[in-house]
């Protein structure tokens, strides 16, 4: 006769193996798709149109010390008129789980285009800013962010 408490510890064992072995099959997988994700992420946005520096302007310090409330600001130089304003901001990290931080859509009603928010990074990485203008023109800026604890179950 078998106990319960050996049928118990097998099952424990059998699932934890389990576990065990679909972590190192996804876990890698998350780790190492980031930058690509945040690669395909961006292209959605660029749709193959030439992406031009200048004109963004990102604020977020060099080194963030928890990675759960990192500061960014941002500037768009546009006039904000009815015929040359931003439509939208979208921001990118490579390191995250989810690339796709954050996107402000404006019009040309917006006093400016700019805004202040808090973000998540989950380990060091770069933050890159791409700004869709009414032109169709895309401009776009990025900043190396060292992140001393992650924010995001990192």
């Amino acid at each position: 006769m078998i106990s319960t408490n050996r049928l118990h510890s097998r099952r424990d064992v059998l699932l934890a193996s389990m576990g065990g072995a679909l972590a190192l099959v996804v876990a890698p997988r998350l780790g190492l798709a980031a930058d690509s994700l945040a690669a395909a992420e961006i292209s959605k946005v660029v749709q193959g149109r030439k992406l031009n520096e200048g004109k963004v302007h990102l604020d977020m310090p060099s080194i963030a010390e928890n990675g759960q409330v990192v500061p960014l600001n941002f500037t768009v130089e546009s006039p904000m008129t009815d015929a040359d304003y931003v439509k939208a901001v979208h921001f990118f990290a490579e390191g995250n789980p989810v690339p796709t931080v954050a996107t402000y859509y404006f019009t040309p009603m917006s006093p400016s285009a700019s805004a202040q928010i808090r973000i998540r990074l989950a380990k060091t990485q770069k933050v890159t800013a791409v700004a869709e203008m009414s032109s169709g023109e895309l401009y776009t800026t990025s900043k190396e962010v060292k992140v001393t604890i992650g924010g995001c179950g990192g």
